[in-house]
């Protein structure tokens, strides 16, 4: 079954969207690659190389401590706090009003996903200096307009968005080793990881929400050339169903990594 198949399946039930390409950026297959879908976690990715721009360039550095708050200003004016009850990552939490390294955010922000260390990093690095990075690497499409669980800015129609191909512009752009480690590091791996043999090294970030499920990364198989893959969800799919399909497809781009050109 090849991935349109895969894509058949699911038809009317939501959109979903997919590039699959070489790390020079060449798409061997596309699905409604230019869609923007809610982004979720796959921001964090930007904000870390915002973040890494800001250390090369000696505004911040790695090692600097950080004071763990929740509070922050609101992208449509006020203030907001992280929920913490929808945050999975509970030891940025445990750390509440400590001193930490931003080291120490960055890979909780990255192998965790924690929501939390994601807008304590944010505030540092400056919503503009992410979606500017953004936009370097994957279009207008995609944005950072907001920190996560901002909820008035939601409620403003403030959003931040992620289209398949622009997510997987922005990890063809990562040439740093540190990050890629992080990436590769990232404890959540129910979606491509899962369709890849075990030991597999994937650097990918995921992200989900009510009704959203993506996954993107670079597959990097120990006998054949790597490969980029982004599979965004917004769908009414159940979450494990999501899943699952994303596994799927990446299972699919897998048996064809010696001629990525054969997808159908």
């Amino acid at each position: 079954m090849g991935i349109a198949d895969l894509l058949r399946g699911v038809e009317g039930q939501g959109a979903f969207g997919v590039w699959l390409g070489r790390t020079d950026g060449v798409a061997v297959f596309t699905h409604e690659a230019e869609r923007p879908h809610y982004s979720a976690s796959t921001m964090k990715l930007p904000v870390a190389m915002a973040m890494l721009r800001k250390v090369d360039a000696g505004e911040l550095a790695l090692d600097q401590p950080v004071t763990v708050h929740n509070d922050f200003a609101s992208a449509a004016g006020g203030r907001f706090g992280v929920n913490r009850a929808e945050d999975e990552a509970p030891a940025t939490w445990e750390k509440l009003g400590s001193e930490v390294p931003l080291s120490w955010l960055a890979r909780e922000m990255i192998t965790r996903s924690s929501n939390l260390a994601t807008d304590l990093v944010l505030e540092l690095v400056g919503v503009e200096a992410a979606n500017a990075v953004l936009t370097e690497f994957a279009g207008d499409e995609s944005v950072i307009r907001r920190g996560i669980d901002d909820s008035g800015a939601q409620q403003a129609g403030i959003s931040n968005l992620m289209t398949p191909a622009g997510l997987a512009g922005v990890l063809g752009a990562v040439g740093n080793q540190y990050l890629r480690d992080l990436l590769a590091a990232n404890e959540w791996n129910g979606e491509i990881p899962a369709g890849v043999p075990d030991g597999t090294r994937v650097e990918h970030k995921n992200g989900w929400d009510l009704r959203i499920r993506h996954d993107g990364g670079i597959v990097r198989p120990a006998d054949a050339d790597p490969f980029v893959l982004v599979v965004c969800t917004t769908s009414d799919l159940p979450d494990r169903d999501a899943q699952q399909l994303i596994a799927a497809i990446a299972a699919e781009a897998w048996q064809h990594r010696h001629d990525l050109g054969a997808v159908r």
